[in-house]
């Protein structure tokens, strides 16, 4: 109100005054979003933290963004309800850990062997048309779709050493809905619990293992100390994870901050690709704490060929789901077309 009065004192500050007057009542003042991630506080220190500074610096008394860790707000299987609602303003999640009410939700986090490598995911996104069909899914229930990146691999840390596909038998696996579904198959057991309890329950034994990440977050949040063996065997080449918003929240921004918020989640896909792959490999050369376990490829390939099948029982759910899955298998099949370094063979 004190800038108002000052706007309208004397003629020579009308037209301010009007502009002023005209100007959205959310832009008066400091935006405030509340955003949770999907990771605990020592992974977010990574793969989200870095970016939220980095826009609250730039944006200064314009916008700042409170970011909140796993669970602190809801449960992160509510996340997209509480995001929908408004309660959240905005979500670093894959879809499928949070329960999106979508036909895409199956694709997100680690769908069987659908990427080989992490520079895979933001291929399929912006230059095989993913995106196009992730707005279409999430538009139409109010939620903004801002932009898809990838992380890390999806490999087994177990207490016991996994050396053939016998050993997975019966195992009781932390890991993603799909990955869990997908990998029952074969013995695993798939097991939910919050993720700050993952820790926790390694040491007491309701889990055998994990099958949520690479290497570089078993070491980053601890899961390398109740673990013993890491499987160099992977489930899928990256995991594939986005931001979201509310629509009418992400609609009221100025177009400015919407573009930089959009440049802050790159600046966070950019440096989760050099962070992830250049720790993998350094880990698992250097690391001191798990041994590393191979599954032969002649007996992991029955593991491959079951995640063709797998694309195709998914495809037949839906029409929408069918159009994914016909991108995935066009761009894999380019891949292999393309020789190395895109594919070995």
């Amino acid at each position: 109100m004190t800038s108002r009065r000052k706007f309208i004192q004397g003629a020579a500050a009308a037209p301010v005054a009007a502009a002023a007057l005209a100007t959205p009542a959310l832009a008066q003042g400091t935006i405030r979003w509340r955003m949770q991630t999907y990771a605990g506080a020592a992974l977010a220190e990574h793969v989200i933290t870095p970016a939220v500074e980095a826009f609250n610096k730039i944006a200064g008394d314009r916008m700042q963004i409170e970011l909140f860790y796993a669970d602190q707000l809801v449960p992160t299987g509510e996340l997209f309800q509480a995001m929908q609602r408004g309660t959240i303003d905005a979500v670093q999640s894959d879809d499928d850990s949070m329960a999106s009410p979508t036909d895409v939700t199956v694709f997100g986090g680690y769908f069987p062997f659908a990427s080989r490598y992490s520079l895979d995911v933001p291929v399929l996104f912006n230059q095989y048309g993913l995106n196009e069909i992730w707005d279409e899914e999430y538009s139409a229930l109010g939620v903004k779709h801002i932009s898809a990146g990838a992380w890390d691999p999806c490999h087994f840390a177990t207490k016991d050493p996994i050396r053939s596909l016998a050993d997975l038998e019966g195992k009781r696996i932390f890991t993603f809905p799909t990955a869990g579904r997908f990998m029952s198959q074969f013995g695993v057991i798939p097991v939910s619990l919050p993720w700050e309890d993952i820790e926790v329950a390694m040491q007491t034994g309701e889990l055998d293992g994990i099958a949520w990440s690479g290497i570089t977050e078993d070491y980053t949040v601890g899961w390398a100390d109740v673990t013993n063996y890491f499987l160099t065997n992977n489930i899928s080449g990256a995991w594939a994870g986005s931001f979201f918003a509310n629509m009418e929240r992400w609609n009221e921004l100025p177009e400015d901050l919407q573009t930089l918020f959009r440049v802050c989640c790159d600046q966070s896909h950019y440096y989760r690709q050099w962070w992830y792959w250049g720790g993998e490999a350094a880990l698992r050369v250097n690391g001191p704490k798990l041994e590393l376990t191979t599954i032969p490829d002649e007996e992991w390939q029955t593991v491959e060929d079951a995640a063709q099948e797998f694309w195709e029982e998914i495809a037949a759910e839906s029409d929408v789901k069918r159009r994914v899955v016909d991108i995935i298998k066009q761009y894999n099949a380019d891949m292999v077309k393309a020789g190395r370094p895109y594919r070995y063979t």
